[in-house]
């Protein structure tokens, strides 16, 4: 057991780095079980596919309205403090819908009021989440423990959390709502036991717009950091529109019914893990430009590989590769950043960057609920493939400026 602790936390990364993966991980089994749930329980609710979608949506547009005020808050308070207190947040939010589902007076706009909430909750979590681990780590290890995270994030988020809140829903629709809380709740205990090194706020009083405009011209500036955010934002936008309806063409395409939703996520889980898994070797025998480059090409046919397919094992195993892609750009990315931006304006860079990734989820959701309300969920899926395509023939000669940001 010990070896295996090892391996996924080396010793020499510190033991605030194994308390904060344990909070990640926590975190994700929490969001994993509503990735399943959320859906179903709209779905149970309503056969409009715009509310559908509309629920994948609710909890980013936070990140639109506060996500930029997040990073300025994540430069100037503790940042430790700040995460207890946005999860005792989230705990509240989730102990009310509980409450509601429980009494049978749950409806549609509860629902979204609930998942607007949680995300803004989630908002200054996450941006506060993203510079701790240069705060804890090494940048010459910043690789491997991002990968360490991402497969725990694969493993527990997407493989475990999906069946797991596809299953709880079928046994009663409160239960998945009441695990979420008792997740958040180990995740308050994690973050309690960090021990984070002190950073100097900024000096004087310094005005709110003055903050945010330094993060957005620190990143305006850097042209590597700045071509990544746009590219996270684009594919986002193709990303999101296919997820938000993939639990109807699971149901209308594939006829897997709502569990199957759980077990496509679960492919995607699957394939994360081994690329996560795979990411130390790979980033040793391939350069970064090369992997970000197969990875997009894997994502843009993935969205029209679905739109062909009616054969649930052919979806089944797009969707792993997918998951390979996902994790390995994933973990490559955020490590690409955590290397370029300063410790002092790590808040204020990444929620710029992560308001650019959740209002590409935001805006690809509503536009696949359209498509999927007026052209059916093939519509969504070409969608997203005729629009990876261009963006990633336009970024290709920029990738490997992309990758070695960092360096």
């Amino acid at each position: 057991m010990g070896r295996i602790w090892e391996f996924i936390a080396p010793a020499r990364l510190g033991p605030g780095f194994r308390h904060l993966v344990l909070a990640f991980w926590t975190a994700n089994l929490a969001d994993g079980v509503m990735i399943a749930a959320g859906p179903l329980l709209l779905a149970s609710l309503t056969s409009d596919p715009f509310l559908i979608a509309l629920g994948a949506a609710a909890p980013r547009v936070p990140w639109v309205l506060f996500g930029l005020y997040s990073g300025v808050v994540a430069d100037r308070v503790d940042r430790r403090l700040l995460m207890l207190g946005t999860n005792l947040v989230r705990l509240g939010v989730v102990a009310v819908l509980g409450a509601a589902i429980a009494t049978d007076v749950v409806s549609v706009t509860w629902v979204l009021v609930s998942l607007f909430l949680l995300g803004t909750a989630e908002c200054f979590s996450d941006t506060t989440a993203s510079t701790l681990m240069p705060m804890l780590v090494e940048k010459k290890d910043l690789g491997i423990a991002n990968a360490r995270v991402m497969v725990g994030v694969m493993t527990i988020n997407q493989l475990a959390g999906p069946p797991l809140g596809a299953a709880l829903f079928v046994a009663g629709t409160v239960w998945p709502v009441v695990a979420q809380g008792v997740c958040i709740a180990l995740v308050v205990l994690q973050v309690a036991r960090l021990r984070l090194p002190s950073l100097v706020p900024p000096a004087g009083e310094r005005s709110l717009f003055r903050d945010v405009a330094d993060g957005v011209a620190w990143l305006a500036r850097h042209a590597a950091v700045r071509t990544l955010a746009l590219t996270i934002l684009t594919f986002n936008i193709t990303f999101g529109a296919t997820w938000s309806v993939l639990v109807v063409y699971a149901d209308d395409r594939l006829g897997l019914g709502g569990f199957g939703f759980g077990l496509l996520t679960a492919c995607a889980a699957v394939g994360g893990i081994v690329g996560a898994l795979a990411y130390g070797p790979l980033e040793r025998r391939f350069s970064l430009s090369a992997m970000m480059r197969v990875g997009l090409v894997v994502e843009t046919a993935t969205h029209g590989i679905l739109a062909l397919t009616t054969w649930p094992a052919v979806a089944m195993l797009v969707l792993g590769a997918f998951g390979v892609q996902a994790s390995i750009w994933g973990t490559t990315s955020t490590t690409v950043r955590q290397r370029a931006v300063p410790a002092h304006v790590q808040g204020r860079v990444t929620s710029v960057y992560l308001l650019g990734m959740q209002a590409g989820l935001v805006v690809g959701a509503l536009l696949g609920g359209v498509l999927a309300q007026y052209g059916g969920v093939r519509a969504t899926l070409w969608f997203g493939f005729a629009g990876s395509a261009l963006i990633l023939a336009l970024i290709w000669r920029q990738l490997p400026h992309i990758a070695h940001a960092g360096e």
